[in-house]
């Protein structure tokens, strides 16, 4: 009974109740089979669209290396509980000994990355953006150690 009061609105003659949907059919037919163009090379740009040129992308390649150096600490553990995964780093250890057995070489680079390429307007901008971002992240990868050391006291206690 229930569903002859939701029918009593349409009859077979309204046309709202014979109208279907009409599709159009001539634009599916016409349109041809085309295939994706091969992607091409990936080259990198600035914002203008001309390509960045290597020097360029060679520095912000070499400014990561401070705080890459400077979080390797963080990962000592992972390199006792995967050995293996230290084989990866033993090229750089040269170089990581070099780093680390100059006094200071740490604030050194930071203020020679920051004051030479971040602050130097005759490096694109390309550069010194990625100057700036490596020496945020060294910043960043600075302060947990800082924590550290100001949490947990030394040996001999709090000094007293």
């Amino acid at each position: 009974m229930a569903s002859i009061h939701l029918l009593h609105g349409l009859s077979p003659t309204t046309p709202k109740a014979l109208a279907l949907p009409r599709f159009r059919t001539s634009t599916i037919a016409t349109r041809s089979l085309s295939f994706p163009k091969p992607k091409s090379k990936t080259i990198t740009c600035m914002s203008s669209g001309t390509p960045t040129p290597a020097t360029d992308r060679l520095i912000s390649a070499v400014s990561y290396t401070l705080p890459f150096f400077n979080s390797l600490q963080y990962g000592r553990y992972l390199f006792l509980q995967f050995p293996k995964l230290g084989l990866l780093f033993e090229p750089l250890l040269p170089l990581l000994g070099l780093y680390r057995s100059i006094p200071y070489s740490s604030f050194v680079a930071f203020f020679a990355l920051y004051l030479g390429v971040v602050r130097n307007p005759s490096f694109s901008h390309y550069a010194r953006f990625n100057a700036m971002q490596a020496v945020t992240l060294d910043v960043l990868l600075v302060l947990p150690l800082l924590v550290q050391r100001i949490f947990s006291p030394g040996q001999a206690g709090l000094g007293f």
